[in-house]
């Protein structure tokens, strides 16, 4: 009998347990949820969390930067060769049409339209000339993108979804600390687990 009794005690201490740990998880996501709203709707934030993360944003502002000149980058790329191949194109059409005009034209008007008409077609090819380097210099520069600022981005999330938990935590420790009686142990307990719960996600942020 009292082996029952035994056994029933620590079922409900285990279900007590499960209980607790299901109570905090949902207390770490109320105060993480907090903080994606916080920052989501622009509300302003403790100053001095702000201040010690300064270094880090100032590295994040410097990452976007690269982020979004490389994608200019690329568009421009793309859009010159665009222009390089009509303008190509336009101008050997011109200079095949002063050729020909000047190959009719017997006077000294007519040499200089199909000397001019020469040096026409000559610019068009050199110009399209610059196509092959532009072309490698595309793919570089998108292969930068989708390899080294790709994989810099998913770290970056990672770290952001990491300091939300910290932020979280930090938010949840004012809020218990506000509360807090020294002379009362549950107080103390929940404290000193939020404590730990706020270093762990700290970790997370380095």
């Amino acid at each position: 009998m009292s082996g029952h009794k035994c056994s029933y005690s620590w079922d409900l201490q285990d279900r007590y347990t499960q209980d607790k740990s299901v109570v905090n998880k949902m207390q770490q996501k109320y105060w993480e949820t907090k903080q994606a709203f916080i920052k989501a709707t622009g509300k302003k934030e403790d100053e001095h969390v702000v201040a010690s993360d300064a270094d880090l944003d100032a590295k994040l502002e410097l990452f976007h930067s690269i982020q979004r000149t490389c994608l200019d980058l690329s568009k421009a790329i793309v859009l010159y060769q665009k222009r390089i191949c009509f303008l190509s194109q336009e101008e050997n059409e011109l200079g095949k049409f002063l050729r020909s005009q000047g190959f009719q034209d017997k006077t000294r008007a007519g040499k200089m339209m199909q000397a001019t008409g020469k040096a026409l077609c000559f610019s068009s090819q050199q110009r399209l000339a610059l196509r092959n380097p532009l072309c490698r210099f595309h793919q570089e520069v998108e292969t930068f993108r989708h390899r080294a600022i790709s994989d810099t981005w998913l770290t970056v999330n990672r770290m952001e979804q990491c300091r939300t938990e910290y932020r979280g935590a930090l938010l949840w420790m004012k809020d218990v600390s506000q509360e807090l009686d020294p002379d009362l142990y549950k107080q103390m307990e929940k404290f000193r687990k939020v404590g730990g719960f706020m270093r762990f996600t700290k970790r997370g942020t380095c």
